[in-house]
Order: structure tokens, then sequence, then C-alpha cells
């Protein structure tokens, strides 16, 4: 099934963001460690924390996490301290996604963790036990999941846990999201230099509300740098946010688009800016990338985007995505080095009646979906139930907001 969007002549609307995953599945997995009493308020209810919170109610020992790279990470951890012997699988893409990095920390740590297929993917067998913690050495270049899986279960560890992160750390933010929320649970780290380490202690169960998604604020920002007219607000945002992608709302402002924070939230509206080259390095927020090359293009503001080396190892390989699907509305990007993704005005002739494949990639989808705004005869999106991932309710926002939403 396909999806055609129009876009609405004016638009006007308030908007309840979605919870944020990130810190939805983080605090799931806190609340089960801390043995909360509480239901965590305001959870997301997307497929990723959807599958987080299916396994950690299950009774079964053999759990799906379908497309949830999170779900997985983090639940590899996790269950590698449960006494038993559990089963972790996923889609064929989740086959294909590494986690041989986690897997051989968890393992030097005192885990027991086999692959059941090919070595370095799942899916996995795990064999859980008490762990004997200790120091460990991680490139700080892989995602920063992997770092937060062994984080959350660090205080648990016999001797606690040190993690020497080497080279370039990407994705810091979450890192730093981690241990803000550990510590909402009453478990201290200490970070110095490259060093994280976290002695043996116990959480301690609390009340916790998730606050809303800075990443799916993005789209909105989008939405209103390409529309003409608007009036968009965006509820359940903090300005103090823990969440690295609310770094969105200064990379906005560079190409037009303020930020009002009101009691409820934010009021977006338009500075005036009008940045003639947009150069950042996503390597703390690479899920933004998405949101800023498409925006970039359809604006015709040349970029230059470094840090994108996760990107290869999402739920598609967002760099060739990118550079397919812009190339069938007549934008021809270059990347190099695995981690650089630019754009100097460069064109080539659109195809006629484009569809944009999704790559079973939410945020291909909801990336793409505001480029009906400025494309004449709207756009069409492939598989559009991949939204769900993260924003269940995105088109049923944009249909609110004035858009025709039509399968096609």
């Amino acid at each position: 099934m396909n999806y055609h969007i129009l876009a609405p002549v004016r638009i006007q609307t308030v908007v309840q963001l979605p919870a944020s995953k990130s810190i939805s599945n983080r605090a799931l997995i806190l609340n089960a460690l801390s043995y909360s009493p509480y239901d965590i308020k305001n959870l997301s209810d997307c497929d990723d924390t959807g599958v987080m919170v299916d396994a950690l109610n299950s009774n079964d020992n053999h759990f799906d996490v379908k497309a949830a790279g999170t779900a997985m990470r983090f639940l590899t951890a996790f269950l590698s301290k449960v006494v038993g012997e559990w089963v972790i699988t996923g889609t064929e893409r989740m086959k294909q996604r590494p986690i041989k990095l986690l897997v051989e920390a968890l393992n030097s740590v005192g885990a027991r963790v086999e692959y059941m297929e090919n070595e370095g993917y799942p899916p996995l067998r795990i064999f859980g036990s008490a762990l004997q913690g200790g120091e460990i050495t991680m490139s700080g270049g892989v995602s920063s999941q992997y770092i937060s899986a062994l984080l959350m279960i660090a205080p648990l560890m016999e001797k606690g846990l040190t993690i020497h992160l080497e080279g370039n750390i990407i994705s810091r933010p979450y890192i730093h999201l981690t241990l803000q929320l550990m510590e909402q649970y009453g478990v201290k780290a200490h970070w110095i230099g490259s060093s994280i380490k976290i002695l043996p202690q116990e959480y301690k169960p609390v009340r916790f509300t998730v606050e809303s998604d800075w990443s799916a604020a993005s789209y909105w920002y989008e939405i209103m740098l390409l529309s003409k007219n608007a009036e968009i607000e965006l509820k359940g945002l903090f300005k103090n946010s823990f969440q690295g992608d609310a770094k969105g709302a200064e990379l906005f402002a560079r190409l037009g688009i303020g930020t009002a924070f009101t009691g409820q939230g934010i009021r977006l509206y338009r500075n005036g800016n009008a940045c003639p080259k947009l150069t950042y390095n996503f390597i703390d927020e690479p899920d933004l990338a998405q949101t800023f090359v498409v925006a970039c293009v359809l604006t015709n503001t040349p970029f230059r985007f470094t840090g994108l080396q996760s990107l290869k190892i999402k739920e598609t390989d967002r760099i060739e995505a990118l550079k397919t699907e812009l190339r069938k509305i007549g934008y021809i990007l270059q990347d190099s080095n695995n981690c650089i993704l630019e754009w100097n005005g460069e064109r080539c002739a659109p195809e006629t009646s484009p569809v944009i494949a999704t790559y079973e990639d939410h945020r291909m989808a909801m990336a793409f979906a505001p480029a009906a705004l400025v494309l004449e005869d709207g756009i069409t999106i492939a598989d559009p139930g991949v939204v769900s991932k993260s924003y269940p309710y995105y088109w049923e926002d944009l249909k609110k907001a004035g858009f025709e939403v039509k399968t096609k």
C-alpha cells in the first residue's frame, strides 16, 4: 500500500507529540531493574516500545523484537543478568544488523551469549546469570545503544563496571540521557575523560513521566519551513530536555524557524534567518539527519553534513536510501568516507509520479512526507505503516493539519 500526500494552502494546528521512544525504552529497563511498583506515565505507544513492554511482561523465554534495534540491544544486556535461558530474534533486516561488539563486551564481564545463526548477528541464545563486571574497552564510534545497554546493568554487576571509550565518541547525548535517567532511579556514575565508572549500587523505584519526542518534533519544524503559511504548536516538550535531538531547534533556527516555549510545549515561528549553506556534524544527533537533508534540498540550501557513520547500520543504510530517493525527485547528493553527505545544488530530471521507498525505516517516511508542500503533484510514500515504529499517529496528525492522505 502507498499513501499519496497533498498539502493544504494554510496550516494551523496543535500537535500532541508522541512520547520519546528513547526515554521510554530506557525507563522500562530501569523500572524493571528497580522492581518498581509504579507504572510509567506517558509511555510511548510505538512499535519499539511495544515489543519492550511485551518482553518484560512475558512469561516466555523466546522474544521477537521485530525491527526494534533499541529493544534488541537493551534486552540482550538485560536478559544476560536474568537467570534462565533466553532466545531473542527479529526481522530479516534485524538479523543483518551487527551486535558482535555488545555480545563480546557482555561475555567479557561474565555473560554467556551465543549466536544461533551467523556470527556477529541475531538471533541470540542467552544464558542469564550473575555478572562479574570489571573493566572493558570499547570504541566510542559504535552505536551508543551498545554502551547504554551495558551502563544500565552495570550497577548490578558484582564489581560494577568501568567502560573505557576509545576514539571519537558518537551520539554522546544518548549516553548522557542514559546516565541522567539512571540518576533519577538512584544510581550515580562518574564520567571522567573517556571513561565511565559505575560502582555496585541498587536502583530505587520512582514515579516517572516520559517527555514528548524531539525527534518527532523535527518533522513539524520541516513542515513549518516548507510551508508558506503555517501556525504550529507542539505539546509536551521541555525547555531543559535530556534529549539530544532537542538540538534540532537550534539548527532549524539557522534555516529560519524559531522556537518559543510555552507552558505546554513550543510554538514555531519564522525568525527571518536564511542560511546560505548549512554545515553541521551530526555525530551526536544522527536521527535528525534525514529531516535536515530533505529540508535543505527542498529549500535550495546547500549543505555538508558529517558524523553520519551510524546511518549505515540503522533500519536501512540511510545514506544510500537518501541518495536513491532524492534522485527520484530531482536532487543529486554526494557521499564520502561512509560518514559525509553533501549537496551543492546538483539537480537531475525528476521521475514522473515518483514513489518514495521507505526501506522499513520510519524516518524515511516522515522526512519525505513534508515534500508535498513543495512538489506540485504532492508525493507518494510506499509502506506508510512504518511510522508505527516511533510515531504511530503521524498520518492522522498530518490530516488534522489539513493534509490529504489518500491510499494509492
